[in-house]
């Protein structure tokens, strides 16, 4: 939660929200099935808000998931994610 406020008050979550992510509180993370990305709060959290709207720019031509975060996750933990959001 507390990672949650911070990213509230230095004015990330709104650009996430703006671009149409979700965010999951049990694995504190933004997603967006459309773009087929996701976003950790530490990836955020460590980034500029310009790094954070290139990587929300960037196209994803791929048809897989982009997952940005620090560390990156196992893929076990990928697959429990994508699972519990219906990817």
């Amino acid at each position: 939660m507390r990672y949650h406020m911070t990213m509230k008050r230095n004015g990330r979550e709104p650009i996430l929200q703006a671009a149409g992510y979700a965010y999951n509180f049990d694995r504190m993370a933004y997603y967006n099935r459309g773009a087929r990305k996701v976003f950790s709060v530490e990836w955020v959290r460590d980034h500029t808000h310009e790094e954070i709207q290139q990587a929300l720019e960037a196209p994803n031509d791929s048809g897989d998931w982009q997952i940005y975060a620090d560390p990156p996750p196992s893929q076990r933990v990928v697959n429990e994610f994508l699972a519990e959001i219906d990817a």
